[in-house]
């Protein structure tokens, strides 16, 4: 099962090395880890996505807390929350593709923010059902490049 953890930290150097040696330590894989400063400019939400049972996470959260620069950390997977990507990524197109692709990205509400003769360059944000969704559905096209930037996720609460 994957888990959603967020994570407060002090924003100071260092903090990302020690959590991810945490977990490389554990023998734990980081499915994905998102960093960014929050309203407060000294701390930062980790938003951290792992794989495993309730026990391991529970003894992940454990060893979490006891790291000095933690502030709080919480489990959003059993809670309401609601997550977002970002996808960045070049398609391949012709002639005559260019308008069904464009047509499927738009219907998708996926963002052309370049283009080329043969090529478009896209923004999309969605949750992860919709960024595996649309990707399955490019397929077609020939997906050139791309960058995902991870989950990010807050409780609804």
């Amino acid at each position: 099962m994957r888990h959603i953890i967020s994570a407060l930290v002090e924003n100071k150097s260092g903090v990302l090395a020690r959590i991810a040696g945490l977990f490389s330590a554990r023998g734990f894989n980081i499915d994905s880890l998102t960093v960014g400063e929050t309203e407060d400019p000294t701390v930062s939400r980790m938003t951290i996505v792992v794989r495993g049972d309730d026990r391991t996470l529970e003894q992940v959260k454990k060893q979490l807390n006891k790291l000095i620069d933690i502030i709080s950390v919480r489990d959003l997977t059993k809670k309401g929350f609601i997550d977002r990507e970002l996808l960045l990524f070049k398609i391949s197109v012709g002639q005559d593709t260019r308008q069904k692709a464009a047509n499927y990205l738009e219907k998708n509400h996926a963002r052309v923010l370049h283009s080329t003769s043969n090529t478009l360059t896209v923004e999309f944000v969605g949750d992860q059902e919709h960024v595996l969704k649309l990707l399955e559905g490019l397929s077609d096209y020939g997906v050139k490049d791309m960058v995902r930037t991870g989950r990010i996720a807050l409780a609804k609460e």
